[in-house]
């Protein structure tokens, strides 16, 4: 299957499941390929035929942007360079959760998360351990004698009592041993941080050179500019002394057909995360693109206070939508 069939194929199946999908980000190079929400879950979506291409500076860039738009970062993939991705197991590249179609199928159209995740040793399992002890001591076992049946050392049945996963092959004998279900699923949207044992945020990139100017002039007036490096805009802007701490995708270049591709596929993502997007231009002949600001680099010098330019972006992006 060609990788666009496969980014189709997804996009598809995400709106089968009520999901708001933005358009495909078709530009170079991009940490993520598009942007779905549905209600409060936001997810951005990298849609690879092999995993293996997924490098570490496009994992942290996804990182990045999950922490300052609220959302879930991960990779729908087929395969890696040794097999094809298990169904109903959560990988982990990069700090990023990856998974098959087939389980992203069966996560977000039949409700049924995964239970399985791999990690270095092979394939494991969430253990409910409140539910483990008290199996146990319901059958008066003590921690030794559930220990001689696993085949394992009576410190690790009191882990696993305290909370540590265990092999899928364990998992299977405690069932078997208790005859009920003593497994949690893989919380792929909120809690697949809690599994993998990841580094915080990693740290923003340096700016382009070429964008230091907007940085400054937008820092200057109150934003908190976070600079990407693989993303259809060049930063996320917060007004951090906005009440509602707004978001801004913020872009920069000369007004060329490539930078309006750009602005509009920003305007996309922008409906899909909820935020506002501007594009800095040396000239401008409109007021946006598809609802993207546009404001020329000398007006911007001008507007001293981030109430300003926020008032500026709305007021463009409304007057194109009454046009």
């Amino acid at each position: 299957m060609s990788r666009s069939a496969l980014v189709g194929n997804v996009t598809a199946m995400l709106e089968d499941a009520d999901f708001v999908v933005s358009d495909r980000c078709a530009i170079r190079p991009k940490s993520f390929d598009i942007a779905a929400r549905r209600g409060d879950d936001l997810l951005l979506v990298k849609i690879l035929g092999n995993i293996d291409a997924f490098n570490r500076a496009t994992g942290h860039e996804m990182q990045r942007l999950g922490t300052y738009l609220h959302a879930t970062p991960l990779v729908i993939g087929l395969r890696s360079r040794d097999e094809d991705l298990k169904p109903d197991v959560v990988y982990f590249r990069h700090g990023v959760p990856v998974f098959s179609p087939d389980t992203a199928y069966n996560l977000f159209i039949e409700g049924v998360p995964p239970l399985i995740y791999a990690a270095p040793g092979g394939l494991y399992v969430n253990i409910d351990g409140d539910l483990l002890a008290d199996e146990r001591e319901n059958r008066d076992w003590s921690l030794g004698r559930l220990a001689n049946e696993l085949g394992v050392s009576r410190r690790t049945v009191s882990k696993y009592e305290d909370g540590m996963n265990a092999s899928i092959e364990v998992a299977m004998a405690l069932e078997e041993l208790f005859t009920s279900e003593l497994t949690s699923p893989v919380d792929v949207l909120e809690g697949a941080e809690d599994i993998h044992e990841s580094d915080s945020t990693p740290e923003d990139p340096a700016a382009d050179p070429d964008d230091e100017e907007v940085v400054a002039v937008l820092s200057k007036a109150g934003y908190s500019v976070h600079p990407t490096l693989r993303s259809p805009f060049k930063a996320i802007s917060e007004d951090q002394d906005d009440g509602d701490n707004e978001v801004v995708l913020t872009g920069h270049s000369e007004f060329t057909k490539a930078a309006e591709k750009r602005a509009r596929i920003m305007s996309s993502i922008g409906q899909v995360t909820r935020t506002h997007s501007v594009y800095v231009v040396d000239r401008a002949k409109r007021d946006a693109v598809d609802g993207t600001a546009l404001v020329e680099r000398d007006e911007l010098e001008d507007l001293r206070e981030a109430d300003d330019l926020r008032d500026v972006i709305r007021d463009r992006a409304e007057r194109e939508e009454v046009a």
